[in-house]
């Protein structure tokens, strides 16, 4: 048996796995909305070629231009592209997380008065009279079986509680805070 010679060029299937991972990051590049695809510094000709496979609804025409953009991504560093799009999915999976969290600590608060302590320890700023408003009100409309207007305006009001503040304000993609005014 030969030793591993790691000089030796990467075999087919190897090479056929890259361009398949690139055209599935084309295909990728292609669903996202068009500001965070401005964002992006992607050279002219696979931005044309992206642009134009948003305006083909034919199937086949469709994946000929998918395997021409997976082409192109061959002819320059897909990295960087790649990792934007990793941050980004974080990101929207940490918005995720937040939200179903707010979402349990409203049905919890609706659910249990003891929560109400817990929360507060949690976000100690809370002004209490709007919360338990809003709490009160989203107990009866349940009881009653209304519309949950109130147990909207208690995820709205949750919401905004956990909001982070200005000096909590999560970097953006570039690492600039999300506070600068400067466009």
């Amino acid at each position: 048996m030969e030793p591993f010679d790691e000089s030796a060029p990467p075999s087919k299937s190897a090479l056929k796995r890259q361009m398949t991972e690139l055209q599935k990051l084309g295909e990728t590049l292609v669903s996202l909305p068009k500001d965070k695809l401005d964002r992006l510094s992607l050279p002219d000709t696979l931005r044309a070629a992206i642009d134009e496979a948003r305006r083909i609804h034919a199937h086949g025409g469709l994946r000929r231009q998918m395997q021409y953009i997976g082409r192109l991504m061959r002819e320059f560093d897909a990295q960087p592209v790649a990792e934007q799009l990793q941050r980004w999915q974080a990101r929207h999976n940490e918005d995720n997380a937040h939200f179903h969290q707010l979402e349990r600590w409203r049905d919890r608060l609706i659910a249990d008065d003891a929560s109400l302590p817990q929360f507060i320890e949690r976000y100690p700023l809370t002004d209490l009279q709007p919360l338990r408003t809003l709490i009160r009100n989203a107990r009866k409309e349940a009881a009653q079986q209304l519309p949950p207007r109130s147990n909207r305006a208690l995820f709205r009001l949750l919401r905004q509680i956990a909001a982070p503040t200005a000096t909590e304000e999560p970097a953006d993609e570039t690492g600039e805070s999300s506070g600068d005014t400067d466009a």
